[in-house]
């Protein structure tokens, strides 16, 4: 059935209490209607007058005349899957008279597909939050809201209208939290017809928990550090190597100057002891 229904009843309800028995004008009725694709509406044809001739409504769809007074008839229009106009017609004092109810087809959100992406992540990184409404129409009107158990975290409401239905789309990137692991996730889909003539269609996704893990460390900022502190371990052995082959080569010098010294002081002394 039809969102819209609801108000199609209330409408013949009205019909039948203006017009039993009464010889005023009855109640009209809007002449610009919506109804889903494939559902049925309820059409009240009210002439004018008190006393109208051929009374019809024209259509090519399939129509059931639920009940008629004299100065009206309620029909039953079923299977309706594009745009339409009705002809409702009449004939008062000999001059025919029309009536043209306008009748816009739209497409519902009955699926509302919420995905997380990834499904498990670290805290402090992005994920992403999608949410896709299949086949549906107009797109005016149509909001998609993003949730995190009652709280808001992105709202899309889509403007223009398509002639034919389509999926709607939205996708919004945030920052997992650890608090995130603990609430339900969802997307709520809600159209808004009301300046159409119609009413509010509203649906909501599955809900969808997401993962949160302890924030891993960095892999290339350790790699970073492993390569400097090795860098530094081979300066450091450099240097120190450096000092002590210095040192050894000092010391190797300072060794041979010693002993030839020594020689020469032996070697003035005997000559000195032999003259």
């Amino acid at each position: 059935m039809s969102p819209f229904g609801g108000w199609g009843m209330l409408t013949a309800f009205l019909v039948l209490l203006c017009c039993r028995g009464s010889g005023v004008k009855a109640f009209q009725g809007p002449e610009h209607l919506m109804v889903g694709s494939g559902e049925f509406q309820l059409i009240n044809c009210t002439a004018s007058c008190t006393d109208p001739k051929k009374l019809v409504l024209e259509t090519h769809l399939n129509k059931t005349l639920l009940e008629s007074q004299a100065q009206w008839k309620l029909f039953k229009v079923a299977n309706i899957s594009k745009d339409e106009k009705l002809l409702c017609s009449f004939t008062c004092g000999g001059r025919q008279e029309t009536k043209v109810f306008n009748i816009t087809v739209f497409y519902p959100p009955k699926q509302v597909l919420l995905t997380l992406w990834p499904t498990s992540v670290a805290a402090g990184t992005l994920f992403t939050i999608e949410c896709r409404v299949p086949a549906v129409a107009p797109l005016e009107g149509l909001t998609v809201t993003l949730l995190r158990g009652t709280e808001i975290l992105y709202n899309h409401t889509f403007v223009g209208t398509a002639p034919s239905p389509q999926d709607a789309m939205v996708s919004h990137n945030t920052t997992a939290h650890r608090e995130d692991g603990h609430h339900n996730f969802s997307c709520e889909a809600q159209m808004d017809l009301r300046s159409h003539g119609g009413g509010v269609v509203h649906r909501v996704s599955d809900p969808q928990r997401l993962e949160v893990k302890e924030p891993e460390p960095n892999t290339q900022m350790v790699i970073i550090i492993a390569v400097l502190i090795v860098l530094l371990l081979v300066f450091v052995t450099f240097v120190f190597l450096c000092f002590v082959f210095s040192q050894k080569w000092h010391r190797g010098r300072t060794g041979y100057y010693a002993v030839h010294d020594h020689w020469r002081r032996l070697i003035g002394s005997h000559r000195a002891q032999t003259l």
